[in-house]
């Protein structure tokens, strides 16, 4: 995989981003590629400094992403955490090693801009994800939980 690129994600790139987000179970249920709103989340991604979407371009296709966020924090003696989010690598890119170089992208560049520690979640249905992680040193130290504040749309609407 010698034509891979890693870089900030660009406005360009939102669709492909969209449809890797869409393109399994979970997200087939909670994405919408297309609409609209993406544009300007992207845009408030952008805009912010401790925010880092990027993609993972082979040749001239975009075939993976990731979300790194940096979290400052008074815990561990004012360390600052990353935090990895929206993990996608294109269906035919998956087993390729591409996940692999860009996990190992994101946790370099948190330690170059400073974080202690690389944190994320991954949903409890995602087994392959959990070994996937695991093997690159992560380990399962704490129960993470969450609270959906925009639950959608009501059953059966």
């Amino acid at each position: 995989m010698d034509n891979l690129v890693i870089r900030r994600a660009t406005a360009d790139d939102v669709p492909a981003i969209v449809a890797m987000l869409a393109d399994d179970p979970l997200g087939a249920k909670r994405e919408s590629p297309g609409d609209p709103v993406y544009s300007a989340a992207f845009a408030e991604i952008d805009a912010d400094p401790r925010q880092l979407l990027a993609v993972a371009v082979v040749g001239d296709q975009v075939a993976g992403t990731l979300q790194l966020t940096f979290i400052p924090g008074l815990s561990r003696r004012g360390a600052t955490r990353a935090l990895i989010e929206a993990v996608r690598v294109r269906a035919d890119q998956r087993g390729s090693g591409l996940g692999r170089r860009l996990a190992e992208w994101a946790i370099s560049t948190s330690r170059d801009r400073g974080a202690a520690m690389v944190q994320l979640t991954t949903d409890a249905s995602r087994t392959d994800a959990h070994r996937f992680y695991e093997r690159l040193g992560f380990v399962a130290s704490h129960v993470g939980m969450k609270l959906s504040l925009n639950p959608g749309p009501p059953p059966g609407a």
